[in-house]
């Protein structure tokens, strides 16, 4: 039992629960604004259980791949798999398992839904990770698109076709990345150096990269609340999103004006708690 609790310890930071959680917050987000007309347990039990199964199974097979990179970064040189406390076989194996399970019960409970799943995962493994991180800062984009797929998936499973409010929260995602990431690399930006991953701030510098955050926060915030109008969200909630919105391109203009590493990270963190706060109002509003 304690070397299960050990292994389950190291495994653990590997799927990175937090960001994983988010994802999975979206996709549920999703599900209950298509207000779909039949909602079972096993269906919400499906929907949660392939999310994190794909998620988490993604995070694992990146983890496996950058784990030379990690090495060379400070920030990442202690994860399990760079130091040596993980079988990188064995990682793996459990990152397709993992993969594989959640991909094929998210078929089980709709093609479409199925499909949009294995999609984001292709894109976050292959063409993110494997094909593009390395070489281009711009690879980024196909990071963003790849963690929009889980509120897509999930829209469409209620609504069993694609329609313009799931693209809509898709491309709030896909804009939100960039806050996420890039205040994330200005901050790490000697580790990535080290690393010799090309990111926005080493490419363009860190003036232009404020600057795209904050375009990206803009647009982010707009295409959440378009989506939630479109939706047809009371005025109070979607008064509720307006003040998250404010939030989010105050700090990220600010960081544009009066660049410091406080309005930095303080973006970062706001970032998350915004799109977690959104997804809530999106969720609660529909309900």
């Amino acid at each position: 039992m304690k070397q299960i609790l050990n292994k389950f310890k190291l495994y653990w930071p590997l799927i990175k629960s937090l960001q994983t959680g988010l994802l999975i917050i979206t996709g549920i987000a999703g599900y209950i604004s298509s207000q779909c007309p039949v909602m079972t347990w096993q269906t919400f039990l499906g929907l949660v259980g392939s999310l994190f199964l794909t998620v988490s199974g993604s995070t694992i097979l990146n983890m496996v791949y950058d784990r030379d990179i990690d090495a060379k970064m400070n920030r990442t040189s202690h994860r399990p798999l760079p130091s040596g406390k993980l079988d990188v076989k064995e990682a793996l194996i459990l990152g397709l398992t993992l993969s594989f399970v959640g991909v094929y019960w998210a078929v089980t409970l709709s093609t479409l839904f199925g499909v949009i799943i294995f999609a984001g995962l292709f894109i976050d493994v292959i063409i993110y990770t494997v094909w593009l991180k390395r070489k281009t800062a711009w690879s980024i984009v196909w990071g963003g698109i790849s963690g929009g797929m889980p509120i897509l998936a999930g829209r469409a499973l209620g609504t069993g076709e694609i329609d313009l409010i799931g693209l809509l929260f898709t491309i709030s995602i896909l804009l939100w990345i960039p806050t996420h990431i890039l205040t994330f690399s200005i901050r790490y930006s000697k580790d990535y150096a080290q690393a010799g991953v090309p990111t926005f701030p080493s490419t363009y510098g860190e003036d232009k990269t404020r600057l795209i955050i904050a375009i990206s926060s803009l647009g982010a915030a707009l295409a959440i609340v378009i989506g939630s109008f479109a939706l047809g969200l009371s005025w109070g909630y979607l008064r509720l999103l307006a003040v998250l919105a404010i939030g989010v391109i105050a700090l990220a203009i600010l960081s544009v004006y009066k660049p410091s590493e406080k309005v930095n990270f303080g973006l970062f963190k706001y970032a998350s708690m915004y799109m977690l706060g959104s997804m809530v109002m999106v969720t609660l509003g529909t309900i």
